[in-house]
């Protein structure tokens, strides 16, 4: 079988990496008589860079030029059997991929399925600064990797997934793929919390997704079967600096060693100086912020963070390398950092209870879980909150 993109590559030096061939041969695929010009625009090129690697693609056989450029038949072969895309629903496919469309409206029987799931899944944990946000966040997310090419025939980890990303990802190929069959895509997710590893291991089984999980604390490094495996990652990451960079850093030693793989992390809205230092991190991992998404997720119940955060999309670049390689002992989760104490009092008798991490209990929804020591009853006004000195 031929390699078409490694066969194009060396003979056209790309920047962008090979993932602008792969992209290139895709669009011949998916819109036949396609132009050169439109080429170079799906792919963010300048039109003589497309037209070069249209003709290494030709070279190759992988493409002709025929009333616009379309697939050969080895070509369409090589992708339906190599990327997996086989028995793609073309039409649905087509439809989610523009912008302008109602994916709601296309998916509502997946989204449907969604919202089931989520309605049992376990209560978040605050502790470790999990966030539920919504099933059509979750799903929104899934779309955006879609769109960026980076989910069919790819090899997709999940770096936490209280969000079920996985799942609504494996749904959307169920979808995609109506007549089954397709191995293409294998989603792995690593997460610390065993209730959500369970509860996501339940719905593959019983829906038969394509999903495996590893439970993991990310403060110690990732086996080293998981290294240099994946094509893209997701991450909600504790809202810290610390928990982003932790976060990203272990993504990143899971990625392909390939320049413009795609990361979508998800992180709180911050003040202008935080996301100063944000981008610096970026900087000093190698990545490129090729989008942001302000307002993308909803969340349920989140409102330190308004409810909402934002989406970054970033690529790798050939400088890109974990911030964080070794063990982590740093304060990682908003309450190590902040190390903030909350006074509580009963609605009912009055007592006082000091909730976080020196309190009395962790958490609120602990305190409401276990209710108040003297009278029992479950519910409490805020009356203080104390911080340590900076």
């Amino acid at each position: 079988m031929n390699h078409f993109i490694d066969q194009a590559s060396r003979h056209v030096r790309l920047n962008e990496g090979t993932a602008a061939i792969e992209q290139l041969l895709l669009e011949c695929y998916l819109h036949p008589g396609i132009s050169t010009k439109e080429l170079a625009r799906k792919a963010l090129l300048p039109i003589p860079v497309a037209a070069a690697i249209k003709r290494e693609l030709i070279k190759t056989g992988a493409i002709r030029q025929d009333r616009g450029v379309r697939c050969t038949a080895e070509g369409t072969r090589w992708i339906e059997e190599e990327w997996g895309y086989h028995a793609l629903n073309k039409p649905l496919h087509q439809t989610l991929m523009d912008d302008d469309k109602d994916w709601i409206c296309e998916l509502k029987n997946v989204l449907s399925d969604l919202k089931h799931y989520f309605s049992l899944r376990p209560q978040a944990d605050v502790r470790i600064d999990q966030s539920q946000c919504t099933a059509e966040t979750s799903l929104r997310r899934a779309i955006l990797g879609l769109r960026q090419h980076a989910l069919i025939g790819k090899r997709i980890l999940c770096v936490g997934d209280d969000d079920l990303v996985s799942v609504s990802i494996a749904l959307l190929m169920k979808r995609l793929f109506p007549e089954g069959g397709h191995t293409g895509t294998t989603i792995d997710v690593v997460d610390i919390d065993e209730r959500f590893l369970a509860f996501i291991g339940g719905i593959a089984e019983r829906e038969k997704l394509p999903i495996r999980f590893y439970r993991h604390d990310l403060r110690q490094p990732l086996p080293a079967a998981l290294h240099a495996s994946y094509d893209c990652f997701y991450t909600d990451p504790p809202y810290t600096l610390s928990g982003m960079n932790l976060f990203v850093s272990r993504g990143i030693r899971a990625l392909k060693t390939k320049k413009g793989l795609p990361i979508f992390l998800s992180f709180a809205h911050k003040s202008p100086e935080f996301m100063l230092d944000i981008q610096r991190d970026f900087i000093r991992m190698g990545l490129t912020v090729c989008a942001n998404y302000p307002r993308f997720n909803t969340y349920e119940g989140a409102e330190m963070i308004a409810n909402r955060s934002q989406m970054f999309l970033l690529r790798t670049t050939d400088q890109t390398a974990p911030e964080c390689a070794g063990i982590f002992t740093d304060a990682l989760y908003t309450g190590e950092v902040r190390q903030t104490l909350r006074t509580y009092c009963c609605k009912q008798c009055g007592d006082t209870v000091f909730v976080g991490a020196q309190g009395d209990v962790q958490t609120i929804e602990q305190l409401k879980n276990q209710g108040c020591s003297s009278c029992g009853s479950r519910t409490f006004d805020r009356v203080e909150t104390k911080r340590p000195d900076p």
